[in-house]
């Protein structure tokens, strides 16, 4: 089947509609002998009766799996070159209370940029010694909590909060841990508003400025510094970026050494993960001793000693593990002119939509799609899945190919929607935001409710909540 003109060079037309991309669903996603899809076991009509649409499911087991194997690429990495690792689930991705006691008990960390994904990480029960805390404008009281709380790292951000941590760690006659976070100049291979160590932008010191930082953390009695930290941004596939990044942190890491030890390089995380057939991410291990292997080399040529390296996998870690199931409602064949010849686009409409996954509204994202109760039957057919919101730009998928005969009630899967969905979710429309459902060994719980209009309403204000108190 030729492709049609309306489609991104990239998507070409499946041979067969039905078949599930490689890399992007999680592992324990198959077909049954009813067409339907089963992740983890559970069949996706059953998960959409129980718990309505749409739903967020998450496959537990591979949370699990990659977080373990994440620790154990850059440990065994790191030993190999005569280092240690330290390895955190970036928490901004998806944090949940269960979530968060998933990865810990793989061997993660948790690093967290509020105080209120602080609270949830406590709350979940993680030690605070395991606690990274990340931000641009931490609080007085964030500070003050993280500080009582006792968490192993706060990242200093910006001259005001190094002054603001000072002030609250002699109060508290408290000794904290903290890192520098640099900007390396170096720009990742992602959208602009997912870089986020070029020098024009909200985050960290520049790379000039960290010497003067560290002196003055090592003038305050109360605050340890730790090391450097770096973030060149969010789904990257490869190792150049991060390569130049750690040769940069180095050269002024070497420097700092004259003015006392430099136990830690964070050198960040936004490793990507494929979210449709023409993604390939780069596998963990190879990242792991890419990277690794990078700083070992750069700190022989200098002959300084390899420090402790960190690194903050999120995406990698929960993205493939979320599937996001949805309703057909309505759909709209639009016909629109191309250069060679009226084209035709089928709009897909579903039961959420931006309020659940924000980030092709943000950043473009593109995404893939299934029919999801049952082998769908004709061509491949190009579509555009959209959402329900009064919103143009309110698009869940922007190009695939599905089966021709999609029909209103059709139940739609969305894979690779476990990291910044749920968190980046809103009430735009006031539409409820949805459950978020653990799968497992063939069993489901909800992990995060869903909200009802009911919840709504409750919030506002300007209703009587005090029924017969007149």
């Amino acid at each position: 089947m030729p492709a049609s003109p309306l489609a991104p060079a990239w998507l070409e037309p499946p041979a067969d509609p039905n078949a599930l991309a490689a890399g992007v669903w999680p592992a324990s996603t198959v077909r049954d002998a009813d067409g339907a899809l089963r992740i983890a076991g559970i069949a996706a009509p059953e998960l959409a009766r129980t718990y309505g649409t749409p739903v967020l499911i998450i496959d537990e087991q591979e949370v699990r799996r990659r977080a373990a194997s994440a620790v154990r690429a850059f440990e065994d990495a790191a030993s190999r070159h005569g280092t240690q690792a330290r390895v955190y689930y970036a928490g901004k991705a998806f944090l949940s209370t269960e979530i968060a006691r998933w990865v810990t008990a793989e061997g993660m960390r948790v690093d967290v940029c509020t105080g209120g994904e602080l609270a949830v990480a406590l709350a979940a029960g993680v030690r605070p010694g395991l606690i990274g805390f990340h931000g641009n404008n931490k609080s007085v009281a964030e500070l003050e909590d993280a500080v009582a709380a006792g968490v192993g790292a706060i990242v200093l951000d910006s001259d005001i909060e190094l002054e603001r941590l000072a002030a609250i760690t002699a109060r508290a006659d408290r000794t904290q841990s903290v890192l520098v976070r640099v900007n390396s100049d170096v720009h990742a291979e992602t959208h602009h508003f997912l870089a986020t160590a070029h020098e024009d932008q909200k985050f960290g010191f520049a790379l000039e400025d960290a010497e003067r930082i560290v002196a003055r953390i090592r003038s305050v009695p109360t605050l340890a510094f730790a090391g450097l930290h770096c973030h060149i941004g969010s789904q990257i596939f490869g190792t150049a970026g991060f390569h130049e990044s750690a040769a940069r942190l180095l050269a002024v890491h070497e420097r700092l050494l004259a003015g006392g030890e430099v136990p830690l390089l964070n050198l960040g995380g936004g490793f990507g993960i494929a979210y449709t057939s023409a993604d390939q991410a780069t596998p963990l291990e190879e990242l792991a001793e890419g990277i690794v292997e990078v700083v070992a080399d750069e700190c022989a040529a200098r002959g300084i000693p390899i420090p402790v390296v960190a690194f903050e996998p999120g995406r990698s870690i929960v993205g493939t593990a979320g599937v996001t199931l949805y309703e057909i409602g309505t759909l709209k064949d639009v016909t629109v002119e191309t250069d060679a010849a009226p084209a035709v686009r089928r709009y897909v409409s579903v039961d959420g939509g931006m309020s659940d996954n924000a980030r092709p509204a943000l950043y473009d994202a593109q995404f893939s799609a299934r029919l999801a109760a049952r082998r769908g039957a004709g061509d491949p057919q190009l579509v555009r899945v959209v959402g329900r919101h009064c919103e143009s730009g309110d698009v869940v998928v922007d190009a695939e190919y599905l089966p021709s005969d999609l029909a209103p009630g059709d139940l739609l899967a969305v894979p690779a929607t476990g990291a910044y969905c749920q968190p980046l979710s809103s009430n735009y429309n006031h539409v409820p935001r949805p459950p978020v459902v653990a799968v497992r060994d063939g069993a489901a719980r909800v992990i995060v409710r869903g909200e009802s209009i009911a919840d709504l309403l409750a919030r506002d204000a300007g209703l009587d909540h005090t029924e017969g108190d007149r």
